[in-house]
């Protein structure tokens, strides 16, 4: 267990400062620094960056909870434009040279640095969100069932839609958001067949902008749109705001994703077109991991969040989808089925 003492965080004191070496990017701290020993969890974001309203905030919103909790110092470092991975790695080891643990890679472009991070400090726990390609002792591969919450808001759209043709916007061509798409595609064909799917992708590679790119979203979805496509979910990040924004502007449904979109601040003025969100409970997950560092049981190896563990659902901020009888009705069944295993949803 990690040294126990502490001083009581009244508030979250954040303050700016620069990591040594410059391919860090920015780091924000917040809590106690009393010493060395309390420091506690960091993570270092994803494309995008926070304020992503999205997979990043998500991440945040669990190191927040560690921060007030355990009363330790945290870290979040931003990403940097065109960076490569020896500099993602160099970014992480500086976290763990700081004396943070655990740290966490938010994102499956940190697999390669979190690898080489983890084999430098063998006594560091360290994390990674959505990749499971890391086999190693000191390494929390932080996993979701993406597929399955898709599922159910593909029951959701095609249970909304009035002119049955529904929208699919990934933010970059990974298997990844395959995993999105196909379980979206099948929980929209198993509700109703005579719904038409339309699918598109951003972008090949995050480099060229599909996750940080809302432009890109709106121009993708309002060309669905155009096509007939009533409701429009968006697996693509920050470039998803683009998508929210172009569903009310044209007074269409749009689904978010990772987290619950329709209570995110940055989008407020488009909630009331925000159907629900398929999310994924990256914070439980970022919050659970620095939990088992405080307890000195460290987690290890692959950690999976599914519709059983409740780590992947679909929000019910919006009452009108609440209050849908029928609706909740198709997704509670659904979601049973997912669960027993008599609904097998694919992932690619």
């Amino acid at each position: 267990m990690r040294r126990i003492s502490r001083i009581t965080v009244a508030g979250a004191a954040t303050a700016s400062l620069a990591l040594a070496l410059s391919a860090c990017g920015s780091t924000s701290t917040s809590g106690s620094s009393d010493s060395k020993g309390d420091k506690g969890l960091a993570i270092a974001y994803d494309v995008g960056g926070k304020g992503d309203q999205s997979f990043n905030d998500a991440a945040y919103a669990g190191l927040e909870r560690a921060q007030k909790e355990f009363g330790y110092q945290t870290a979040d470092v931003e990403p940097t434009e065109g960076e490569t991975d020896a500099d993602k790695e160099q970014r992480l080891v500086s976290l763990a040279k700081q004396g943070y643990n655990p740290v966490i890679g938010v994102g499956y472009a940190y697999a390669a640095a979190v690898k080489g991070a983890a084999e430098k400090f063998p006594k560091t726990t360290f994390g990674i969100v959505d990749d499971a390609t890391i086999n190693t002792k000191n390494v929390a591969d932080l996993v979701f069932s993406e597929e399955q919450a898709s599922y159910l808001a593909g029951v959701a759209a095609a249970k909304s839609t009035k002119s049955n043709v529904v929208g699919f916007v990934g933010g970059v061509d990974i298997p990844l958001i395959h995993k999105f798409q196909a379980g979206f595609a099948q929980g929209v064909k198993d509700t109703n067949p005579k719904v038409k799917v339309l699918s598109q992708y951003l972008t090949q590679t995050a480099e060229e902008g599909g996750f940080s790119s809302p432009d890109k979203g709106k121009t993708a979805a309002e060309g669905q749109i155009e096509k007939k496509a009533d409701v429009v979910y968006a697996a693509a990040g920050l470039s998803g705001q683009g998508v929210i924004e172009a569903a009310a502007a044209k007074k269409v449904w749009a689904i978010g994703v990772d987290s619950d979109q329709y209570k995110q601040a940055a989008l407020a003025k488009y909630k009331d077109s925000i159907l629900t969100s398929a999310m994924k409970d990256v914070a439980k997950a970022v919050y659970n991991l620095a939990k088992s560092v405080e307890d000195g049981k460290p987690e290890t190896g692959i950690v999976r969040g599914d519709l059983k563990t409740g780590e992947v659902s679909l929000s019910d901020s919006n009452p009108k989808f609440a209050d849908d009888a029928e609706l909740q009705e198709a997704i509670k069944t659904a979601k049973e089925k997912i669960i027993s295993g008599e609904i097998k949803v694919k992932s690619s």
